[in-house]
């Protein structure tokens, strides 16, 4: 893995890429709402739909050599892989494919049940991410669609030049007890197995009005 000295300039920008099964296509997919909200908020984003791991391989090689900070996929998934169009990518392979490619970046991974101990094991070793974020369990699009849109926002409206990773843990905990998604959040770390996870508090009761004030 490269050294953390090879950092990357780069801008507080999401790129997103979606890839589902063949009859999700027909409807407005996650990626396609998420694109349209960032943009009306001016937030700085790019989309790519893929079907295949080549393709898939393809534009996370455009994201390495992007300007863009934050990469977010979005599909279905498992604890053991991710599923595109036209297969499923393993957590070790996506390690691989991942490598060298997240140095000083942040991975945001809208996949059912993929976001684990197991593919950070993976991940984190070979990446240098800052951060993986994502559900550890099965959700519905609509309700992840609706929780990655209010999260961007919120981080945006707090800090539109960097995501800090106490806003990070605040948002995260706010946004998954309001809409009650198993939300995992791990962090870098210089010890093996080189992360740690963030323990979100979404298993207790709804918040108040208080709750979600974030200035």
């Amino acid at each position: 893995m490269k050294s953390d000295e090879n950092f990357k300039k780069t801008k507080a920008g999401v790129f997103i890429i979606e890839s589902l099964e063949f009859e999700d296509e027909a409807s407005p997919t996650e990626g396609q709402i998420l694109q349209g909200i960032l943009q009306m908020s001016g937030m700085p984003c790019e989309y790519f739909y893929v079907r295949s791991q080549v393709e898939f391989e393809h534009f996370i090689d455009v994201f390495a050599d992007s300007d863009y900070r934050f990469l977010h996929i979005s599909c279905h998934g498992n604890q053991n892989s991710i599923a595109l169009t036209l297969g499923n990518i393993t957590h070790e392979e996506l390690g691989f494919i991942l490598e060298d490619k997240l140095i000083g970046r942040r991975l945001f991974m809208s996949a059912c049940a993929a976001v684990n101990s197991r593919l950070s094991k993976h991940l984190f070793p070979k990446s240098g991410c800052n951060s993986l974020v994502g559900p550890n369990e099965s959700i519905g699009m609509k309700d992840v669609a609706i929780f990655w849109a209010s999260f961007y926002h919120l981080m945006f409206k707090a800090n539109n030049k960097a995501m800090k990773k106490n806003d990070l843990i605040a948002n995260l905990d706010v946004l998954a007890k309001l809409y009650e998604i198993p939300v995992k959040y791990f962090k870098k770390s210089t010890k093996k197995p080189f992360f740690s996870e963030e323990k979100l508090m979404y298993g207790s009761p709804k918040p108040n009005t208080t709750d979600i004030e974030i200035e």
